[in-house]
């Protein structure tokens, strides 16, 4: 099997360095990982994140002339850390437009500021009153 930009595979990590991880590809050729293909998050040691013997899944970025391969970790997992679904509490959202999701949302988020509102003027009433009566104790 012939390595190929663009393909995922698996690999073994087998060094570390301050710029990057050298990784065995399948076929006993290797590639380096450099520091900023190894997570979307922000890495400042390759040694927080990887371990000499760890498997890793890599994308193949580039092969140049001379056979020297350069990987990403990053691009080999998904670009986003969510489900590939987001599971809506209501079936209906599901198949809202976005604009109708937004509205939607807005509409929620004004009236649970009301209710907020509410509650804290009722607390607020009740404090005043309670301390009215109090000072009429007096």
């Amino acid at each position: 099997m012939s390595l190929a930009v663009g393909e995922v595979v698996d690999g073994t990590v087998t060094g570390l360095t301050n710029f990057g991880a050298f990784v065995q590809l399948p076929e006993g050729k290797s590639g380096l990982v450099h520091i900023s293909e190894i997570s979307h998050e922000y890495v400042e040691k390759v040694t927080d994140c990887l371990k000499k013997g760890q498997r890793v899944k890599v994308k193949i970025l580039s092969i140049t002339d001379e056979g020297k391969i350069s990987l990403s970790i990053r691009q080999a997992k998904s670009k986003n850390s969510q489900p590939d679904e987001y599971e809506w509490k209501d079936d209906k959202q599901k198949y809202m437009s976005f604009e109708d999701k937004l509205n939607k949302f807005l509409k929620d988020s004004n009236e649970k500021q009301d209710q907020l509102k509410t509650r804290d003027t009722k607390k607020s009433t009740s404090f005043r009153h309670k301390k009215a009566t109090s000072a009429m104790d007096l």
